[in-house]
C-alpha cells in the first residue's frame, strides 16, 4: 500500500493527528511501524469504550504494522487522572495483576495475536532506583503538569491533586521511550500524556511518535464517558443476552454515535430506529461472541419484548430473601442492582412503578410503597426491556 493510500485509510475516524505529514513520512519508511496502546487494569473488564482504540490498533495491524500493547501494571496503581475531577482509589500491585489476568485474552478478541507484542510497564519501572525516578521527574516542570485542564479544574474547584497523580503522564511518556513507539493511540483525553512521550523521545535522540487521538465513547447514559465505575458500560466479556439488552436501552441519538465508533459506518438510512438498534446489537454480540449467540439473543429479545411472551425465554434469575416482603420501590431497585448491575434511584423506580411498567405475572404494581413478596416461578417485569424469573 502506498503511503498516501495507507494514510487515507488509517486516519479515518481520527479526532486529532500530530501530525499527518509525520505519519505519512513514517508510512513511507518501508518497515512495520511500532504502534503503541497502553491499558491500565483498574478493573477486570475491557468494555466497548476501549474497543474504539483497539479496533484502530487492529486496523494498523492488518497491513502489517506491529501492535505494542502495554499492560500498565505500574501505571494502573496510580490510575490515569485524565478527565477525573477527583483522585482515583489507589490499587495495590496484586489487585492490578488480578484485574489484568484476562486483559490479554479480551484484547485478542480484536487484535491479531501474531502481530501483537505485549509487555508490562512494571518490567522497567520495577528496575528503577529512587535516583532514577528523581532524574526522570527533573525532565518536566510543575508548571507543565498544572497546565492540564483536569488539574486546573480541580484547583479552581478546590479539589486536591495528590503528588502521585503527577507521576502518571511521566510514566506513560517513558513507556514510549522504552518500546520505541512510532505512533501512540489514545482517546482525546490523552493528548497531554502522549505529548510528554514525544518530549522524552526527542531528549533520548529517538524519532518522535505520532499522536493519534480517537473520539471517546459515551456510556449507556449518553452523557458521560463509558466507565465501569459509573455503571454505564457494556463489557465485551458480558453474557450475550446482557450485552444485547444493554445496547437496546440506548437512545436513538446515541445509537448513531455507536454505529460510527463501534462499527465504523453510519446508521442505516430509511430503517426504523428499533430495527436499526437491533442490527447494532446483533453485530456487536456477533463480534464478541458468535453469530449463533447473536441470532439466539435477537430471537429471545423479539419473543420477550415484541411478542411479550416471557414464559419461553431465557431471563436472568433473581432469588429474593425467603419469607421477606419488601416495599415495591426497594425490591425493584434491588433487582436492577443484582440482576442487571444497574443503580436506579428510588425516584426513578417510583416513576416506573406509577406509570405501570412493573408487573408480576402480568399484573401491574402501581404503588411504590406496596409490600411485595415474590414466589418461585413468577416473572417480574421491571420495564420495557428487562424482566427476571423468580427462583
Amino acid at each position: 500500500m502506498q503511503p498516501d493510500e495507507a494514510l487515507a485509510l488509517l486516519s479515518q475516524g481520527a479526532a486529532q493527528l500530530i501530525d499527518e505529514e509525520q505519519l505519512r513520512s513514517k508510512l513511507a519508511l518501508g518497515r512495520p511501524l511500532r504502534v503503541k496502546l497502553g491499558v491500565d487494569p483498574t478493573t477486570s473488564d475491557i468494555h466497548l469504550g476501549h474497543t474504539v482504540v483497539l479496533r484502530k490498533l487492529r486496523q494498523f495491524q492488518d497491513p502489517g504494522h506491529q501492535a505494542i500493547l502495554i499492560i500498565g501494571d505500574f501505571t494502573g496503581m496510580i490510575g490515569d487522572p485524565s478527565g477525573r475531577s477527583v483522585t482515583r482509589p489507589q490499587l495495590t500491585h496484586a489487585e492490578v495483576l488480578a484485574n489484568a489476568a484476562t486483559y490479554r485474552e479480551q484484547a485478542f478478541k480484536i487484535l491479531d495475536r501474531e502481530r501483537t507484542e505485549t509487555v508490562c510497564n512494571g518490567d522497567w519501572f520495577r528496575a528503577m532506583s529512587f535516583e532514577d525516578v528523581i532524574r526522570l521527574n527533573s525532565r518536566v516542570t510543575l508548571q507543565q503538569m498544572l497546565q492540564r485542564e483536569d488539574f486546573k479544574t480541580r484547583i479552581d474547584n478546590q479539589h486536591s491533586i495528590r503528588a502521585h497523580e503527577i507521576q502518571y503522564p511521566i510514566m506513560q511518556g517513558w513507556d514510549s521511550v522504552m518500546v520505541r513507539a512510532d505512533v501512540e493511540l489514545g482517546g482525546t483525553d490523552q493528548l497531554f500524556n502522549i505529548l510528554i512521550g514525544r518530549d522524552f523521545q526527542q531528549e533520548e535522540g529517538l524519532p518522535q511518535q505520532v499522536v493519534f487521538l480517537l473520539p471517546i465513547l459515551e456510556g449507556l447514559d449518553g452523557s458521560k464517558k463509558m466507565s465501569k465505575s459509573l455503571g454505564n458500560f457494556v463489557g465485551i466479556n458480558e453474557p450475550a443476552s446482557e450485552m444485547f439488552g444493554k445496547l437496546m436501552s440506548i437512545s436513538d441519538d446515541l445509537m448513531a454515535r455507536y454505529y460510527d465508533l463501534l462499527l465504523g459506518r453510519s446508521r442505516p438510512a430509511g430503517v426504523h430506529p428499533l430495527e436499526a438498534k437491533k442490527q447494532l446489537a446483533f453485530e456487536i454480540v456477533q463480534t464478541y461472541h458468535s453469530p449463533a449467540a447473536a441470532q439466539k439473543t435477537l430471537v429471545e429479545w423479539n419473543t420477550r419484548f415484541s411478542k411479550r411472551d416471557l414464559e419461553h425465554v431465557d431471563l436472568p434469575a433473581f432469588s429474593p430473601i425467603s419469607g421477606e416482603g419488601l416495599a415495591a420501590v426497594a425490591l425493584v431497585s434491588q433487582v436492577y442492582r443484582e440482576a442487571f448491575n444497574l443503580e436506579k434511584s428510588h425516584s426513578e423506580v417510583s416513576r416506573l412503578i406509577k406509570q405501570g411498567s412493573v408487573e408480576i405475572d402480568g399484573a401491574k404494581i402501581r404503588d411504590p410503597k406496596a409490600i411485595v413478596m415474590l414466589k418461585p416461578g413468577q416473572t417480574l417485569r421491571l420495564d420495557r426491556k428487562r424482566a427476571v424469573h423468580v427462583r
